[in-house]
């Protein structure tokens, strides 16, 4: 979503928006695939009109965005988020935690801020839910949580969390990890949702830019990486696009996808 559909703090431009409508008036079905929470996705799945499931969490979770509701989600174990949780308290860790409860803060998180920013001036439906992170926490029942946030992360920690083979962590953005349980992907989250959806073989398009898209890309039966996108993303494209500043998704849906879609 971010850098692909839209800048990261900006609306989706008019050209976007109006190549989403393409999509749906020619009977496609559109979903957003990000690394954010479900509880940061309303005001774009609102304005869009996706009532499709939406993949979120970087392929943890699939959310209704019209019963506002999980239909799937990859949560830790007790055990292994009691582990995550006492070893980002005990190095003061940034780490932002992800549940169907809201956006969980650990006391070092740097997110609230984007946070506040999301919610303010938007209607209370789809503001997103918060809540905090403590070693409280560790003595009640544990949120149920998809995936944590880490900003800039030190060698420690993510040595710490290459020792736990039930977990992954995957780069999102520059000094952004994403710990997920193993196997979580927005590629293995796509595939299910077009079985979901009866979508056609051979009509599956994804979009993408960064590292946390790569598997989308490869299940998907086309991918399109965003112009200006590194050479390691570049190597899965099937169609390069402009960069999401000059309206690349656009470009894709009308040049591309619904050309190709159509063909078939």
């Amino acid at each position: 979503m971010d850098y692909t559909l839209l800048m990261p703090g900006t609306p989706v431009s008019e050209a976007n928006r109006q190549a989403v409508k393409a999509i749906q008036k020619a009977g496609g079905a559109f979903t957003l695939a990000t690394g954010r929470t479900s509880f940061l996705t309303g005001i774009y799945s609102d304005d869009l009109d996706v009532t499709v499931p939406l993949i979120t969490s970087n392929g943890a979770s699939l959310f209704d965005p019209v019963t506002r509701k999980d239909i799937f989600s990859a949560d830790f174990p007790e055990e292994i988020n009691r582990k995550l949780i006492k070893l980002f308290l005990e190095n003061n860790t940034d780490a932002t935690g992800y549940s169907d409860e809201g956006i969980l803060f650990a006391p070092n998180s740097s997110r609230r801020e984007f946070v506040h920013n999301y919610n303010n001036g938007i209607p209370d439906r789809i503001k997103a839910l918060t809540g905090e992170i403590t070693w409280d926490t560790l003595e009640g029942k544990l949120p149920n949580i998809n995936k944590y946030l880490l900003i800039k992360a030190n060698e420690h920690i993510l040595h710490e969390l290459d020792l736990i083979p039930e977990l992954q962590v995957v780069m999102s953005a520059v000094d952004f990890y994403d710990v997920m349980l193993t196997g979580t992907s927005k590629g293995l989250a796509l595939l299910e949702l077009a079985k979901k959806l009866n979508i056609p073989e051979g009509k599956v398009f994804a979009l993408g830019d960064s590292d946390n898209d790569i598997p989308m890309l490869d299940a998907a039966d086309y991918a399109i990486v965003m112009g200006g996108s590194k050479e390691e993303i570049l190597k899965h494209a099937d169609y390069v696009t402009l960069d999401c500043q000059h309206d690349g998704f656009a470009k894709a849906v009308t040049e591309f996808i619904i050309p190709q879609a159509l063909d078939q």
